[in-house]
């Protein structure tokens, strides 16, 4: 149901744009016109594209979790766009789009978001009810598990139970406890874990809830289809057991690499134009020198110096590198306005043309810390195969990490995007990367 919201959100985007402007064209321009011979055909597939992307931005129709939140979120995605095309016909001087169509199609996108925003959240809370999930698991997971549910679940669920072994397993001929618990519970999903599944009688048990159309995953399988990521407990079982695409599949790695460049010759006049109102905004309130470099590990164990605007105020010398906190007192006010909007980043379009960076990776760490990590996770330099990146997928599902265990929560997303590397993935991802700058999203 999400999903056919967001295709009804999209294609109400299209309707609304090009019905209009084809009213404008045949019934209100004096004198009528032809639409789709006009430059203003160009311009209002322009208009599509920044509605579509502002939409998605603000995370609709999926994310807004109250009425107020998606009536906010849909002004504003209708907003930007028409205040983005009013300024450029204002700044060019020329009519690109009629006001007819930029102001009508704002207004009656706002009742349309809202309408898709109800039913993808309507969908929504429809699957958790139907994924309904019986977990037979140590009590330690379990928490873990329902904490993730809550926070960063791919696609919606509800821990409805949590047994341990002992609770599931027969004490007689005929006693089937996870078969009556389940069907009490009305589940729709079991999960077992690597303890269950080396139950015989447990196994039994979800076989033939299996064959009465129960959908059974092991926990492992669970975290990648639910949740995005590989649990801690599975790392080093299956780092080695699956395919990378940047190591394995040449042809990927060759497209990606094209891919880069591609974009970072594209985004280098952006870089251009954002130097000087970075520097100007460092001489208000960021006093001190305008980029600042750090030593990082890439691909293969190598190491290169990033490049980002500085952000922070300048260390003592000879001070020791610390984690960055979310909320860091050495973030200066501008430098926290440069993290919130992302733009300190801009400077890596350097790293990736000079192929240090990919635009989608593994965020590369500091030397010291991936010394500390690969003592204490031998599986650890996996993430080293592939070229870093400039967004990954840790980076949309968790954001920022600030010590050791938040490192340690990411690696497990990062090994999720290991495993299922491809185009696809990448696409992904960067349209996450979008709806989070978009949504402020910042560090």
């Amino acid at each position: 149901m999400r999903r056919v919201a967001r295709l009804l959100l999209y294609g109400g985007i299209v309707a609304a744009v090009v019905g209009l402007s084809k009213v404008h064209a045949a019934y209100i321009a004096d004198p009528p016109y032809s639409y789709h011979g006009t430059f203003r055909f160009g311009w209002s597939v322009v208009y599509i594209v920044l509605l579509v992307v502002t939409a998605y931005g603000m995370g609709l129709p999926e994310l807004p979790r109250s009425p107020k939140a998606a009536l906010l979120g849909a002004a504003t995605a209708v907003a930007v766009p028409a205040v983005g095309i009013s300024l450029l016909q204002l700044f060019t001087g020329d009519a690109l789009l009629p006001r007819f169509v930029v102001l009508g199609a704002a207004i009656l996108l706002v009742p349309w978001y809202l309408l898709c925003a109800a039913l993808a959240t309507d969908g929504g809370s429809r699957a958790a009810e139907r994924d309904r999930v019986l977990v037979v698991s140590d009590a330690a997971s379990s928490s873990v598990l329902r904490e993730e549910i809550s926070r960063s679940a791919e696609r919606p669920a509800r821990l409805a139970s949590v047994v341990r072994l002992e609770q599931v397993e027969p004490s007689g001929t005929d006693d089937q406890p996870l078969i009556e618990r389940a069907e009490a519970d009305r589940i729709g999903l079991i999960v077992l874990d690597r303890d269950a599944q080396s139950s015989t009688p447990i196994v039994a048990q979800a076989a033939t809830l299996h064959q009465q159309g129960m959908r059974v995953r092991t926990l492992s399988l669970f975290y990648e289809e639910w949740l995005g990521m590989i649990p801690v407990s599975e790392l080093e079982r299956v780092s080695l057991m699956f395919d990378i695409g940047e190591v394995h599949r040449s042809r990927y790695g060759r497209f990606k690499r094209v891919t880069d460049l591609v974009v970072g010759v594209v985004a280098l006049p952006v870089l251009a134009l954002a130097v000087p109102l970075v520097a100007l905004g460092n001489l208000i309130a960021n006093r001190g020198r305008l980029f600042y470099s750090q030593v990082r590990v890439g691909k293969n164990g190598e190491l290169f110096r990033i490049y980002k605007f500085r952000t922070m105020r300048a260390a003592p010398e000879g001070a020791p590198n610390e984690w960055t906190a979310e909320n860091d007192p050495r973030i200066t006010p501008f430098g926290r306005v440069l993290r919130v909007s992302h733009l300190d980043e801009l400077p890596q379009i350097v790293n990736i043309l000079k192929g240090d960076l990919s635009l989608v990776g593994p965020r590369p760490e500091q030397p010291q810390y991936v010394d500390e990590l690969r003592q204490k996770l031998p599986f650890y330099d996996l993430r080293h195969l592939v070229r870093p990146g400039l967004t990954g997928w840790a980076q949309v599902k968790y954001g920022y990490a600030g010590d050791e265990s938040d490192a340690m929560e990411k690696l497990q997303y990062e090994f999720y995007y290991l495993r299922h590397q491809g185009l696809g993935l990448d696409l992904r991802i960067v349209g996450r990367t979008i709806r989070s700058v978009l949504g402020g999203g910042g560090r």
